[in-house]
């Protein structure tokens, strides 16, 4: 009989994968580039593009998860930055082919390809965008990594940002899945679509602070 079993992230390991991720491509960047300097970047334009780059991700996910088949009614974005998170989440079964692609397309679209564009132009912002989004794709990597070795199984988010359950007839709990929590078995999920849009009180605590570090820069600017 199939059963939703449900993992959680390690978002510690992820965290130390994701600075892994980053050191070694800032480190790759300037073997390529030996006159990078991430100094050299303007901190106004790098908050104009942080956040929408981090929503674009977001916003990936989600066509990849829609055009592999999945129902965009069933899709919802949130903000949980107190956990270290932006997130698209899948509130339906959807199949192994349609989560791998998901997790995979935005850390090749704007991770990847616009690295490598960044490279050929010399464009600073857009290397550190790319090297920051490849870094960001920690989870999604840790994740595709462990789901690709699993056969059989339907994919579906719920109501928890960090965690996602695997329907099948296996009994998963003995497997090991690196930067994956099992934390046990469910007859069916509790999938809410209260909101498409999920902000955090934290948040929008942060959000409010980036916009005043935009404006005093604005201001800066404008004053020099």
């Amino acid at each position: 009989m199939k059963k939703y079993n449900l993992f959680e992230m390690k978002m510690k390991n992820i965290n130390i994968l994701c600075i892994i991720i980053v050191v070694v491509l800032l480190i790759v960047t300037r073997v390529i580039q030996p006159n990078y300097n991430t100094s050299n970047i303007n901190f106004l334009l790098l908050l104009i593009f942080i956040i929408p780059y981090f929503m674009l991700h977001e916003i990936i996910h989600s066509i990849a998860y829609v055009v592999c088949g999945a129902n965009f009614k069933n899709i919802t974005y949130g903000a949980h930055l107190e956990q270290g998170i932006f997130c698209c989440s899948c509130k339906q079964n959807i199949t192994k082919a349609n989560i791998l692609v998901s997790l995979l397309a935005p850390f090749i679209l704007i991770g990847v390809i616009t690295y490598i564009i960044g490279i050929i132009t010399s464009n600073n912002l857009l290397i550190l965008l790319s090297i920051m989004n490849m870094g960001g794709s920690s989870g999604d990597l840790t994740m595709f990594y462990s789901l690709s070795r699993l056969k059989n199984f339907e994919f579906s988010e719920y109501d928890n940002p960090l965690a996602f359950g695997l329907y099948t007839k296996e009994d998963l709990s003995n497997k090991r899945l690196p930067g994956l929590k099992y934390i046990g078995t469910l007859d069916n999920l509790e999938k809410t679509l209260t909101k498409k849009i999920t902000i955090s009180k934290v948040s929008i605590i942060f959000l409010i602070i980036i916009l005043v570090l935009l404006i005093l820069e604005i201001v800066k600017c404008f004053i020099k």
